[in-house]
């Protein structure tokens, strides 16, 4: 019988691997504390985002690259930030758009045991260690979410900020859903949902599906104009963030 290695990463991602030393989780937890300020000091000063999810493996000729670059466009047409995971397929697509008309493009990179190069098509980047971080950071900078085709992490971030709009958490928070066929099953489950009572039906309107670059920036600007009012920051720099 042939024998088979598991390949291991030469930096182990090990905290949540049970309970470690009380040496280990506390510097841990100063680690973590660095990397939320270092995503502070880069993203004080960006501006409102509009978030843009999406596969890392489609290529330039690709229809989904070609319409996340048509939002990177749309974004920085009015006047806000465009934001990604910073690497290549739909984010470097809606980094382009963004990038090419004028906007301003920012990418939070995270690092994984295979290499994920920044794309060459945003203003600023910065790269976390740990998912969780660059979830909330992501969040936090951003006024909506747009989802292109994407597989389990392009779903990761989706599910997550759904329930916390759900949860009123956050609230006032469009999520678009683009691409009807390749979305079709994920809302008929989410129709089923309903049907066994796990969520209800009012839900669904948390999400819009569409196939519509137009429809998509219309909804996103209904909730825009109708519930934020950005007010210019104060130049305190206290944390000595960079514009």
């Amino acid at each position: 019988m042939k024998e088979t290695t598991r390949i291991i990463p030469a930096k182990q991602q090990v905290y949540l691997e049970g309970p470690k030393s009380r040496s280990y989780e506390f510097i841990f937890s100063i680690k973590v504390w660095f990397q939320f300020i270092k995503g502070f000091r880069h993203l004080h000063f960006i501006g409102p985002c509009i978030t843009v999810f999406g596969s890392a493996r489609f290529k330039e000729d690709h229809v989904y690259y070609q319409k996340a670059r048509e939002f990177g466009k749309r974004i920085a047409g009015i006047g806000f930030t465009t934001m990604t995971g910073g690497g290549p397929g739909i984010m470097e697509a809606a980094n382009r758009g963004a990038y090419e008309n004028g906007g301003l493009s920012i990418g939070c990179n995270i690092k994984l045991p295979f290499e994920q190069k920044t794309n060459k098509y945003v203003h600023k980047s910065v790269t976390f260690e740990y998912f969780f971080i660059r979830k909330t950071l992501l969040t936090k900078y951003s006024y909506a979410f747009i989802c292109m085709p994407g597989g389990f992490g392009t779903m990761d971030e989706f599910f997550d900020t759904l329930t916390l709009i759900q949860t009123r958490t956050i609230t006032q928070f469009p999520i678009i859903l683009f691409g009807t066929s390749f979305y079709a099953k994920l809302g008929e489950v989410m129709k089923d949902m309903v049907e066994q009572g796990t969520i209800d039906a009012e839900d669904l309107n948390l999400v819009l599906i569409t196939d519509s670059v137009d429809q998509a920036m219309e909804h996103i600007q209904t909730y825009i104009t109708g519930n934020y009012k950005i007010k210019p920051r104060k130049r305190l720099w206290w944390l000595l963030e960079k514009r």
